[in-house]
């Protein structure tokens, strides 16, 4: 099911898109100018997305002989998935979080908090290790990266609109064009791609959930290493730049109502009662070894 409205979401952010060069731009060379431009700009990003995420978060590497159990769990992990060994960092600090990043599995590095090591025991540490590399698994960086691209066109093109009206352009091949309709697109258009982008966010947590349910087999380890990382987190929150919140495996403030849209997570009670909800219905008795749905 999240795989679905995975891909109904970036489904809905490619219509919005056409939807927008339609009414913006009406032919083909702005169109291409546009997505180019944008394209270039989140590639890049994405290609070096492990460097700058890890450098925001002044996350260090830690070798086997620096910590010997962290290593243990995630090789042990990322065999029983069937991935390459990632990289291992560790944030400063004692705020509680963990997140991975890298483009491809082959180029990943998972990162965790000297909080979140404080105050989860082991299995609850696996479960939250076992959630980082079903992201890895599944690819979300590079899923995320499409959306980025996807919601960066839009906007480009929203803000070549807002200077065509403001300077009293229009478009060339429609002299009829309805200006108030343009200027609703450039007004709604990023707004709507947003909310599709942090709905694709909040889609693939969910499955991450999943995915680490299936790893180690304890829906309820997880559950419980939310709970607790979310009393931490709003306590004491991470201090990064927000574009990087949706790396991060818990966001405290999910806000309420319509707020939620602008949500780069599910609130965390949505998350435990999921995961209970799989534990009841799949019973996880024994260690799953595959993250294939």
């Amino acid at each position: 099911m999240n795989q679905i409205k995975t891909v109904a979401l970036l489904g809905l952010l490619s219509a919005l898109l056409i939807t927008v060069s339609y009414w913006i731009i009406g032919g083909t060379g702005g169109i291409v100018i546009g997505l180019g431009l944008a394209a270039l700009t989140n590639l890049g990003s994405w290609y070096y997305s492990d460097k700058v995420a890890l450098a925001v978060y002044g996350a260090q590497p830690v070798s086997l002989h620096q910590a010997p159990g962290l290593h243990r769990i995630v090789q042990r992990l990322s065999d029983r998935a069937g991935l390459p060994m990632p990289a291992v960092y560790l944030v400063p600090g004692n705020a509680a979080n963990a997140f991975a990043t890298g483009r491809d599995p082959e180029h990943a590095a998972v990162a965790v908090t000297e909080g979140i090591l404080q105050i989860l025991p082991e299995d609850e540490l696996e479960a939250v290790l076992a959630h980082e590399l079903s992201h890895i698994y599944h690819r979300d960086t590079l899923t995320q990266a499409v959306a980025a691209t996807v919601a960066g066109a839009i906007s480009f093109l929203a803000q070549i609109a807002s200077y065509s009206l403001w300077f009293g352009g229009g478009r060339q091949d429609d002299r009829n064009a309805n200006p108030f309709g343009i200027l609703l697109t450039v007004m709604l258009a990023p707004v709507a791609a947003t909310i599709l982008q942090l709905g694709l966010s909040r889609t693939r947590e969910f499955a991450a959930d999943a995915g680490a349910a299936r790893l180690t087999g304890n829906p309820r380890a997880l559950a419980r290493a939310l709970q607790r990382m979310e009393n931490q987190s709003r306590q004491q929150p991470i201090a990064a730049n927000p574009a990087f919140e949706p790396l991060l495996i818990i966001n405290p403030f999910a806000g309420e109502g319509l707020a939620r849209l602008f949500s780069t997570h599910p609130s965390t009670e949505a998350r435990i009662q999921n995961l209970l909800r799989l534990e009841r219905e799949q019973g996880y008795s024994s260690l799953q070894t595959s993250l294939e749905f």
